[in-house]
C-alpha cells in the first residue's frame, strides 16, 4: 500500500488465486473472496479505492504447477499488479 500510494500510483489489479483442492465452483468462489479482502485491506491502508481492480482465477494460473486435487501452500496467494 505504501509502494503504491507514495509512488502515486495510477491503477491496482489484485487478482485471487487458488490450489487444485477443491471444485472448480468452490475455488473461483475462495479465489473471489481473497482478492476482496486484499483489495479491502489495500483500501484501509490508504489506497483509494478508484485506482483498484479486483479479478479472481481458482484453479488456474498456478505459482507451483500440481495435479488436480493437491493441496499447494504456495498457489494459496494474492497478487498486487501495481501501475505508475
Amino acid at each position: 500500500a505504501k509502494y503504491a500510494t507514495d509512488g502515486h500510483a495510477t491503477k491496482e489489479v489484485v487478482v485471487g488465486h487458488t490450489d487444485t483442492s477443491g471444485s472448480v465452483a468452490y475455488n473461483l468462489r475462495l479465489s473471489e473472496r481473497r482478492a476482496k479482502a486484499t483489495a479491502d485491506a489495500l483500501v484501509a491502508l490508504g489506497v483509494p479505492q478508484q485506482t483498484l481492480q479486483a479479478s479472481w482465477t481458482g484453479k488456474a494460473d498456478l505459482a507451483v504447477p500440481t495435479p488436480d486435487g493437491a493441496k499447494e501452500p504456495l498457489n494459496r496467494r494474492s497478487t498486487i499488479h501495481i501501475e505508475f
